[in-house]
């Protein structure tokens, strides 16, 4: 069976997607997000294989699509549907790698009594933490890091996302003892090509072997 690798974030819209993007296309891996959210607009599938140069058969359908861009367990609500998390089975994907792409942080709700968190406990999966470099990261990071370990799921390390913050990096690293993964600079103009060339500039294939 391959190498399945889940990225998950500190918190919402601080670029999980085009991380794994860049991270698909440095892995030559596929990508599956198994909870999509908010359907007006390019999904993040589709920003994966247009960022990530990947082809259709790639991509792994999504299991829930939800039209509102909130919280699964609200957007499931508006659509009049309820997430199952026992239906979240990761797909054998063969001799190629599988990038997972969470929604927003750890703590997201899924339903009534379930949190995003407790399918990564099931899953038992390797995961890539990405984080913000702006200010209030280390309180995040920290919390988040915190409940990755009390549920013994294994953390390959810390992405940063954002402006070069070597001080908060390094705190974050040294209070944890969490490996230092590498930052993915804003990137103006986004493009397969410019992201592709920065990441390959930022990261190492081999730091994300478990």
């Amino acid at each position: 069976m391959s190498q399945r690798i889940v990225v998950t974030g500190t918190d919402t819209g601080i670029g999980k997607t085009v991380f794994s993007a860049g991270l698909a296309h440095l892995l030559g891996a596929n990508y599956w997000k198994p909870i999509q959210t908010g359907l007006e607009g390019e999904s993040d599938s589709q920003l994966v294989a247009r960022l990530g140069g990947l082809s259709a058969d790639r991509i792994i359908p999504e299991r829930y699509r939800l039209t509102t861009p909130a919280s699964p367990h609200h957007s499931a609500e508006i659509d009049a549907i309820r997430i199952d998390p026992d239906s979240l089975v990761v797909p054998d994907t063969g001799e190629r790698l599988l990038v997972i792409e969470g929604v927003g942080g750890l703590m997201v709700p899924l339903n009534s009594s379930e949190l995003y968190i407790d399918v990564f406990e099931r899953w038992r999966l390797p995961v890539v933490l990405c984080a913000r470099t702006q200010l209030g990261t280390i309180n995040h990071s920290l919390l988040s890091i915190e409940a990755l370990r009390k549920r013994q799921i294994e953390l390959l390390g810390i992405a940063f996302i954002g402006e070069r913050n070597s001080e908060t990096e390094s705190a974050i690293c040294d209070i944890t003892r969490v490996r230092w993964l590498g930052r993915l600079p804003w990137i103006s103009p986004l493009t397969a090509d410019s992201l592709q060339a920065a990441f390959k500039g930022s990261f190492i294939p081999g730091d994300f072997k478990p």
